[in-house]
């Protein structure tokens, strides 16, 4: 878990309380089937704003779940609940989340900043412009979209290989090109502990 607000982060309580939700939220899924009830009035103003967030779930290091919100549409404490229990049991890649497995997982909350629209002439323009490492993409054409959240580049460090798989995940060609391609980048504050707290 990050300790430090130097990047104008969350306090490290704060970012322990959206921790806490998270996991109250995979407990509620398994008992009740539903997200955990957030009561704002109860929590510090920063986790009231709405902002949009990804739910990165982890069992042995390996993906178990992840569902996420690219536009703030919730209170970001209502959001971690949501997207902690969509990573669970709503993730259609994987089975719904059984309760023996919560000693093993581990939560990765990524906050999203404002998408930054990219302007670029062609794949070679786009590529220059990507940070590895610290940006998230979200590419779209159409109807067809998709994001890698800024972690996928620890298995796609090269931007080219990244840029391809991320056609690939939009459901597009992996040589796909046209002039009505449109990519945004984000930054992401990460938020990591077990589901279990130790």
């Amino acid at each position: 878990m990050n300790e430090s607000t130097e990047t104008g982060g969350l306090p490290s309580p704060e970012q322990r309380r959206l921790l806490d939700i998270a996991r109250s939220s995979l407990r509620s899924g398994l008992s009740s089937g539903r997200p955990a009830e957030v009561h704002l009035e109860t929590l510090p103003p920063r986790l009231r704003e709405p902002r949009a967030t990804f739910v990165t779930l982890e069992k042995n290091h390996e993906l178990r779940g992840c569902i996420g919100s690219l536009q703030p549409s919730r209170p970001l404490a209502r959001d971690v609940a949501h997207n902690a229990y969509a990573a669970a049991f709503r993730d259609p890649r994987f089975p719904p989340l059984r309760a023996d497995e919560l000693s093993a997982l581990e939560i990765h909350i990524s906050i999203l900043s404002p998408l930054e629209p990219l302007q670029f002439k062609s794949e070679d323009d786009l590529l220059l412009q990507l940070r590895p490492h610290l940006d998230g993409v979200l590419l779209a054409d159409g109807f067809y979209q998709g994001t890698f959240l800024p972690s996928v580049w620890e298995s796609l460090s090269d931007p080219r290989s990244f840029l391809t798989h991320l056609k690939l995940k939009a459901g597009l060609p992996a040589d796909h090109w046209s002039d009505t391609l449109r990519a945004w980048r984000y930054t992401v504050e990460d938020i990591r502990g077990p589901a279990v707290p130790e």
